[in-house]
């Protein structure tokens, strides 16, 4: 949801691809749906809430039954009869729920009555934005339609969607309308890590958590710290040293492989000249874990490739996947990390080793430096 903070020519495009490739349901932005099949989604904007002031007559308020069989109601008049009885049930008002903002429910209930929704917290999601939206849910329940959600955008998004919840089982109760209690809860308001991880928990009344900002603007990493580096010249190994051991390149044509554990839980990655025969499930193999003093040894039970050939002489070697087939890859891969790994506090580092002889090439040109 985070087209609008999106950085460069087309980082609104790349964002919603890879977002929805690396787990996300799906994307606001219509174009990547158009283009890669992302899944769109979205709700109304507080824009659009706003720009009514509630003396708007619709060009044509009259709604058919959703089975097409009956005459078309007034859904401006039937809303306002619902107003009085849900605001009778909440203990307000009548007068209290905003006008524009119940106007701007109905024009949208008007043109997409079977996928009616309600944004919250334009004013105040207990005084109005939940009234407004019950009234004109309910009016919509009595032609045969259901509503599709709510989005709440401020304040303690948990808490209001426990209270908007329980709110909602009353008033099915008290009208007599089961498919109220589950209408689902939207949050978003500059969503991170941790806030994702309290609305996901065990308990929690939201349903679809929108994220813009924070994963469109990759705030935790503003640039990527990656630049070009020569390994290899005419077969030759190269390699740079300098006195940051972070910026010091690993010398060679490299292959990469990870070694799987029975379970097919990666135990590590490995890294090994090119010229070498790949590891083998079932054999033992010496490897130097970064960082490490010592090297360590280790029986994978699985091994797969990590480097494929895809691009060669500036053609494709064969097809690429379809979004859909990398998003599944990433998935499955994702599933297997252990949860040490993938925990959102302190992860533990996952491992990559050097093969012996790529350790060895790294010792003796780091030795024969001037």
């Amino acid at each position: 949801m985070g087209l609008r903070r999106a950085q460069g020519p087309d980082g609104g495009l790349t964002a919603s691809t890879y977002s929805y490739l690396g787990g996300f349901d799906g994307s606001s932005n219509v174009l990547a749906g158009q283009l890669r099949g992302v899944p769109v989604a979205g709700t109304l904007a507080h824009s659009f809430v706003t720009s009514f002031s509630g003396t708007e007559v619709p060009p044509d308020p009259m709604l058919a039954p959703a089975a097409g069989q009956g005459p078309r109601v007034d859904l401006a008049t039937l809303v306002e009869a619902w107003l009085e009885r849900v605001c009778a049930h909440l203990g307000l008002g009548v007068q209290e729920p905003h006008p524009g903002e119940r106007a701007a429910f109905v024009a949208y209930a008007l043109a997409f009555p079977r996928a009616f929704q309600g944004l919250l917290d334009t004013y105040s999601v207990r005084r109005s934005g939940l009234p407004n939206f019950l009234a004109v849910a309910l009016a919509l329940g009595e032609l045969g339609y259901q509503a599709v959600g709510v989005r709440l955008d401020s304040g303690d998004l948990r808490q209001q969607a426990q209270e908007v919840r329980g709110l909602f089982r009353t008033t099915a109760a008290q009208f007599q309308v089961p498919w109220l209690q589950t209408v689902p809860i939207t949050v978003s308001n500059n969503i991170d890590e941790e806030e994702l991880a309290r609305l996901a928990q065990e308990g929690s009344e939201v349903n679809v958590i929108g994220i813009g900002t924070s994963v469109v603007t990759c705030p935790r990493q503003p640039s990527l710290g990656c630049v070009y580096k020569l390994v290899s010249v005419g077969g030759q190994p190269r390699m740079k040293l300098t006195e940051d051991p972070e910026k010091q390149t690993l010398p060679g044509s490299k292959s990469a492989f990870r070694l799987l554990g029975p379970d097919g839980t990666p135990l590590l990655d490995v890294l090994q000249l090119a010229e070498e025969p790949p590891p083998r499930a079932g054999q033992e193999l010496r490897v130097w874990p970064r960082g490490a003093r010592e090297p360590c040894t280790v029986r994978p039970a699985q091994v797969e490739p990590l480097l494929q050939l895809w691009v060669q002489q500036g053609q494709l070697c064969k097809p690429l996947p379809s979004l859909a087939e990398s998003r599944a890859f990433a998935q499955l891969c994702l599933s297997r990390l252990s949860p040490d790994h993938r925990r959102l506090e302190q992860p533990a580092p996952y491992q990559v080793a050097l093969s012996e002889k790529l350790q060895a090439l790294l010792c003796r040109l780091s030795a024969g430096a001037p």
